[in-house]
């Protein structure tokens, strides 16, 4: 995983921080579908009810796919908090959108991919959120299966958990995000979001979520 750069990741989070799209609840846990017991609840949709922070990640998208991705011929969202995200973005690049879904669409065309797919195009795909990847990971296959040539993903934020990093290294696919975990941390305890001693059990978490709280 990549970013845009430091300031950059120390803002989003902090953004993300203050309009609770991201919460740090280590006392009280959620529950992720996994099963893992997590510290952290992430949902970057909120950014969108926000002008002022939908703006900051469009334009930081726009940037990370300028920069890391010029050969960019079309942007294609994951479903489904990547849509609006996806569109915001090839809006602001004047370039073709797309969007893959979980799972094939259940009557008409049936499709997997909605928009026009038009085989060798160089597409990034957006997303909001990278846990270990495997969502984001099925996306960019179901466009590789289509014609698509995947340039790389960007995304909002990023859990860094290591898994992640693997799955997209074996995957061939470069990720960019503009905030992770390690730039959350500082920030969250800067604003006395939480406290030094809830720090380390933070930290805790993203070295071995599966067995965070387990003991």
């Amino acid at each position: 995983m990549e970013i845009l750069n430091p300031i950059t990741a120390a803002e989003v989070a902090q953004k993300l921080l203050e309009i609770q799209a991201i919460r740090l609840q280590p006392e009280k846990p959620f529950t992720w579908a996994s099963g893992w017991k997590s510290p952290i609840y992430c949902d970057n949709r909120l950014s969108l009810s926000f002008p002022e922070v939908r703006n900051l990640v469009r334009d930081e998208l726009v940037k990370s796919v300028r920069h890391f991705f010029p050969e960019t011929e079309a942007i294609a969202g994951v479903a489904t908090a990547g849509i609006p995200q996806g569109a915001l973005i090839a809006n602001e690049l004047n370039l073709p959108f797309v969007y893959v879904r979980s799972k094939p669409k259940g009557h008409g065309m049936e499709n997997m991919i909605e928009g026009k797919v038009t085989p060798g195009q160089k597409v990034v795909v957006v997303e909001d959120l990278v846990s270990t990847g495997g969502s984001s990971l099925k996306a960019v296959e179901d466009l590789r299966h289509a014609g698509f040539e995947v340039l790389g993903m960007v995304a909002i934020f990023s859990y860094g958990f290591e898994v992640a990093d693997q799955n997209f290294s074996n995957a061939g696919v470069k990720l960019v995000c503009l905030s992770h975990y390690d730039a959350l941390l500082p920030q969250a305890v800067a604003s006395h979001y939480i406290n030094e001693s809830t720090l380390k059990s933070l930290s805790e978490w993203r070295v071995n979520p599966s067995k965070w709280m387990q003991e």
